[in-house]
């Protein structure tokens, strides 16, 4: 019994804690979107958390296909339709075995627990066919400008197509209102002479792709030449990749070529020069000459190509403080063709070319209002923005360790939210801190304070105050440094009660450079000496910068007591109140005592209780059975002088007959009284 009273503390006071809170969570092993091939062996996999056991659901669409409660031994519930391909794994994760590409769908995992609510996962499963004989047909086979349309199809022997893209001389199709692209098939409206050329289709799915192409003639008479660059626009930037073209119209076809500087650029006669990452020196006019070579005419046509730089990136912000009173806003935009202008209008109307800087007095209207940069570039406007802002409220780090000298080393870091950054003062009583000694040491970037000493009471006599500034204002703190001590202790059982679990915190300020974790109770195993089990030992030291420690081969019948001694270096704080686990330890020998006087003094008073309920017993019984008498009014004067006794009921006005009692009954005189006793 004191044992589940134990248990059921232990149990209460875990829920009481900070943290004691249960939530029912699944999750994903791997990614929720699946891919894989048709025959393939494929898993969902899951993991679970919050409660033991939880009963599980796995949905294809809307449609429940496998119910299962972890840990049951009654087999998964598989839908009939479904066991030849899938598998439930113990902890819940849905296996495929040969998967079919029908089984594309959408799987829900849904896992519930009484008390504790439902959790659900999603997972997007896609199963895909390889592409095998791809091939492209033309429909009607000839084609001639001004008929109404003619049409592209693939076919292939198997494949499952995620993605099919067109391509034209080499470049997409783009979304057009002659073209029409639906699965399976490309579609040109009225077919004119520049449509004639290679169509290519590529199929795509992730485990497989597939190209196919046809070469499609339109048949034209001729025309004038037409010069094209695609993708069409107004200038090109560094490293893009464009087609000059020129056709003739004709029949036959005309030969073509470029010239760019006086010089011979196509690679032949087919009209089209491809520029890939083209550079700012490919910038200028293309001239295309078209020749018949059964006509003999010649035609030319010239086409300018412009080509920009963009500036690397995009523009860089900055905020820097000149002499801790003045705010210098900079801005960064440099590599392009031509330079990019920058310039802030939030603050002036001046500009500059790549890198422009505005020094301002900093003023109150600056303090956390946004400044925007523009910078302007054929390329495309870009922005930037930085804020000046003064610093906040912060709270000082403390650090503490050791060093190899033995020496206690307390870090202090003071950061300020801030921009600019803040500079950082440190001052000890009131006085500035030069920081260059071996027992104080400021880092290169003035937020933190370093201080080394053997004693630790040497490093609580000063309290230090760090300060962060910038050229909109300051912000302080205060750091008083404390001795060794534990703000909080708990102690977590594990549930076979082997194996205890202490956590504990300390102060913000306090130096620590380890712990002793201290027992009472009977020794571990492997001990080297006995020691009594009702005295403190430490069983084990920690460093300074542990927050917990394991204590392991616990008897869980035997009763121990924990306790954890704060330390810097050789000096011990406050030890924390003990924590215990085991059994209760019985009633000690004052207890005992105390119950054996106590026993006999309950058996009397009992006694008497008895007798003084049977005493109340018989006087009301003996009360109740006396023979109560008329009163005589000298009696009634001298016991109730305040109360007149009643006169007699009048017989005949009751019953309206003669009787007996018609006549006034003759008047009675009491007997003396008598005293009696009544023996209990």
């Amino acid at each position: 019994m004191r044992t589940l009273t134990s248990q059921v503390l232990v149990i209460i006071f875990g829920f009481a804690l900070p943290g004691g809170h249960c939530e029912l969570l699944v999750s994903a092993l791997g990614p929720t979107r699946v891919d894989t091939t048709a025959g393939s062996q494929v898993t969902l996999a899951v993991s679970f958390s919050g409660a033991p056991d939880p009963a599980f659901t796995w949905f294809k669409g809307p449609l429940p296909v496998v119910t299962w409660t972890i840990g049951s031994e009654l087999l998964p519930d598989i839908a009939q339709s479904h066991r030849e391909v899938l598998r439930l794994e113990p902890n819940g994760s849905l296996t495929f075995l040969n998967v079919p590409s029908e089984y594309s769908s959408i799987y829900t995992l849904e896992m519930t627990k009484s008390g504790l609510g439902t959790a659900s996962l999603n997972f997007t499963l896609r199963v895909f066919e390889t592409f095998r004989n791809v091939s492209v047909r033309l429909l009607p086979e000839t084609v001639t400008e001004g008929s109404q349309e003619f049409t592209l199809q693939y076919h292939m022997l198997h494949g499952v197509v995620e993605q099919q893209l067109w391509f034209f001389h080499g470049r997409p199709i783009q979304d057009h209102p002659r073209y029409s692209v639906q699965l399976g098939s490309l579609t040109v409206q009225r077919p004119n002479r520049n449509d004639t050329g290679r169509y290519v289709v590529s199929l795509n799915n992730p485990f497989s792709s597939e190209t196919a192409h046809i070469d499609v003639t339109v048949l034209y008479g001729p025309d004038e030449p037409r010069v094209q660059v695609r993708p069409a626009q107004d200038f090109y930037l560094w490293g893009d990749s464009l087609t000059l073209s020129c056709r003739a119209d004709g029949d036959p076809e005309p030969t073509a070529e470029w010239t760019f500087g006086g010089q011979t650029v196509s690679p032949g006669q087919t009209g089209v020069i491809s520029l890939t990452h083209v550079q700012t020196t490919q910038g200028g006019d293309y001239t295309c000459t078209v020749h018949n070579q059964i006509t003999g005419a010649r035609r030319h046509k010239s086409i300018t190509v412009v080509v920009y730089e963009r500036p690397r990136g995009s523009p860089l912000c900055w905020l820097r403080s000149e002499d801790q009173v003045r705010l210098q806003y900079g801005c960064r935009w440099s590599g392009g063709t031509p330079p990019a202008r920058l310039h802030f209008p939030d603050l002036t109307n001046s500009s500059g070319l790549e890198n422009f800087t505005l020094t301002v007095n900093a003023s109150n209207h600056l303090d956390g209002a946004g400044v925007t940069c523009v910078g302007v570039h054929p390329a495309g406007d870009h922005t930037c923005n930085v804020t000046a802002s003064s610093p906040k409220d912060f709270l000082p780090a403390v650090g503490t360790g050791v060093d190899s000298e033995g020496k206690i080393v307390v870090s202090i870091h003071c950061v300020s939210e801030a921009s600019p950054p803040t500079v950082v003062s440190w001052y000890r009583g009131g006085q500035a801190v030069v920081g260059d000694g071996a027992e104080e040491d400021i880092g290169d970037d003035t937020r933190r304070l370093r201080l080394r000493h053997r004693n630790v009471s040497v490093l609580l006599l000063h309290n230090y105050t760090c300060t962060c500034s910038n050229p909109l204002g300051s912000r302080s703190r205060d750091i008083h440094l404390q001795g060794p001590a534990i703000a909080a202790f708990a102690l977590f059982p594990h549930e076979d009660g082997t194996i205890v679990t202490l956590t504990w915190e300390v102060p913000p300020t306090s130096i620590v450079t380890g712990f002793d974790i201290q027992m009472s109770g009977p020794d571990l195993p492997g001990a080297n000496r006995k020691r009594s089990p009702d005295t403190y030992r430490t069983i084990f030291s920690k460093p300074g910068s542990a927050r917990s420690a394991d204590i392991l081969e616990l008897d869980p019948k035997s009763t121990y007591r924990f306790r954890v001694v704060p330390r810097a270096l050789m000096s011990e704080g406050p030890p924390t109140a003990p924590h215990r686990i085991g059994p209760g330890e019985g009633l000690s020998g004052a207890a005992i005592a105390g119950i054996a006087a106590g026993i006999p003094c309950s058996i009397l008073f009992l006694l008497l209780a008895c007798g003084l309920v049977y005493f109340l017993v018989r006087w009301s019984g003996i009360q109740s059975r006396q023979t109560r008498y008329p009163v005589s009014r000298a009696a009634e004067k001298v016991v109730t002088p305040q109360t007149q006794a009643p006169s007699p009921p009048a017989y005949n006005r009751l019953h309206q007959t003669p009787s007996s009692l018609s006549v006034a009954p003759p008047s009675f005189v009491p007997p003396p009284p008598v005293r009696v006793a009544t023996t209990v």
